[in-house]
């Protein structure tokens, strides 16, 4: 069974693939409801679970939070299927050459309001 977490990252990877655009692991965790973890931990653990229960969704659209993916990964090899333009990096490493252009802007969220709590006022 899929956890709430995975769940809600499998729908903002459908969003998109509608939207042909890439976000970066932080922004979707966020969005999703919560913390991507150290270097991306947690929602690296939430992406495991979508690959396994939807292999339909573009996985691949979701990149670490510093744009760079090893250069013989599968997620290299799909971003170089979808055109995505990738400049040589470091230590056999890609980035994303045009990051503002690709990557997914979601609006805030809104905050719930706060109600605050009724102030007695002392008599005189």
């Amino acid at each position: 069974m899929a956890s709430t977490r995975a769940e809600e990252v499998a729908e903002l990877l459908w969003e998109l693939k509608r939207a042909s655009k890439l976000a970066k692991y932080s922004v979707i965790a966020k969005r999703a409801g919560f913390s991507a973890g150290a270097n991306g931990k947690a929602f690296e653990t939430a992406m495991k679970t979508v690959r396994r229960d939807w292999p339909h969704l573009q996985w691949w659209r979701a990149v670490n939070d510093t744009l760079v993916v090893d250069k013989d990964s599968d997620q290299a090899k799909k971003l170089a299927e979808a055109l995505v333009d990738l400049k040589n990096g470091k230590d056999n490493t890609v980035t994303l050459a045009a990051p503002d252009e690709l990557l997914m802007e979601w609006p805030e969220l809104p905050v719930a309001a706060v109600q605050a709590e009724p102030v007695a006022v002392a008599a005189k």
